[in-house]
């Protein structure tokens, strides 16, 4: 009985067409390749497999590379992404099951597809991302002016997340997967509620041409994307890109971005907490919801502070200002006991 990863890698590129048939149902054979979208099993031709054949060489069989994103892997990752599994366990007992292959233990239920939008589709999506280090999100950042990522555990890359249009909207016709940077969104806890999604352009460092490049899926309220451990001082914001930006200058002081202000105004607040600034977006929207959760900050006890950006919001700030500029605007209108948490630039 095959235990290794190995051994069922070879055993799946024993009969590779057939595999791609089953998990890779959207592609096609076009000569000793099987091709199709990705993965994930996306309609498309930027992904191609290996198949058997007399010139297939020891190991090439069931090799697979995506030319769009430069991923590879074998038969066990097709498994993995197309079936959307976590565990080792889980992708071996699926292999086992396609082999018809005696399993390794007791029988368990395939899991249920997670509902569309829901907690479990987020952490799903959360486990498949990996680290943005090198990624075209850190790129994307960077263009940002958003440089200094130490800390940001909470931002992952998904290099083709699916993207679902609008019929109605011109850029949206061809609903197809996008690179993405995924935030992940905790409660106070660390619980991952949901995932916060920005698609981006792979041929540029913007935002992908879709007509809502950022959505946030799972349980939002009273929840957030988290950057370091909530203690007796955090700052609150709307929007990841100006806490972020932030966080250039105050790497130190653990932040929330709450995706939107009807979150920001509902916001959890953490226990010990005394001291509370609120990164304000100059908007009717952002104002009531700084004053809604400032009030409810002072209602329990908690004192807060309001942090104007100079020009329009944070990041513009820091673009065009520069870290140093950002730093001097923010020395100001933090409390003389945090001002130490400034970087110096």
């Amino acid at each position: 009985m095959p235990r290794d990863a190995s051994e069922l890698a070879r055993r799946l590129a024993r009969d590779a067409e057939a595999v791609c048939r089953h998990y890779l149902s959207k592609g096609r054979r076009q000569g000793r390749y099987w091709t199709v979208g990705d993965v994930h099993n996306t309609p498309g031709r930027s992904m191609f497999v290996r198949l058997s054949g007399p010139d297939c060489g020891p190991g090439a069989a069931g090799r697979w590379t995506d030319a769009a994103s430069a991923e590879h892997g074998d038969l066990l990752d097709v498994i993995r992404e197309s079936c959307g599994l976590i565990e080792f366990r889980e992708v071996a007992e699926e292999a086992r099951r396609f082999l018809s292959l005696p399993r390794a233990e007791p029988t368990v239920a395939p899991r249920p597809p997670a509902p569309q939008g829901s907690p479990e589709a987020a952490r799903r999506l959360w486990a498949i991302s990996k680290p943005i280090a090198g990624t075209l999100a850190e790129h994307y950042l960077h263009a940002r002016g958003i440089t200094n990522l130490s800390g940001c555990a909470a931002l992952r890359f998904h290099p083709r997340c699916w993207y679902r249009g609008d019929d109605e909207d011109p850029r949206d016709r061809v609903q197809d997967a996008w690179p993405a940077l995924i935030a992940a969104v905790t409660a106070l806890d660390g619980t991952i509620t949901g995932v916060h999604r920005t698609w981006l352009d792979p041929a540029s460092t913007s935002k992908a041409p879709v007509s809502t490049p950022r959505r946030a899926m799972g349980l939002l309220l009273g929840n957030a994307v988290r950057f370091g451990r909530a203690a007796d001082v955090v700052i609150a914001g709307e929007g990841l890109e100006t806490i972020l930006s932030l966080r250039q200058v105050m790497s130190s002081m653990p932040a929330a971005a709450a995706l939107s202000a009807n979150h920001l105004a509902a916001l959890d607040l953490p226990a010990g907490l005394r001291r509370l600034y609120l990164a304000r977006d100059d908007d009717p929207a952002g104002r009531r919801a700084v004053e809604t959760l400032a009030d409810r900050a002072r209602a329990a006890g908690v004192e807060a502070l309001t942090l104007v950006p100079e020009v329009d919001d944070f990041n513009v700030d820091l673009r065009r200002l520069g870290a140093t500029g950002l730093r001097n605007g923010l020395r100001a209108q933090l409390a003389q006991a945090d001002r130490h948490r400034l970087r110096a630039t």
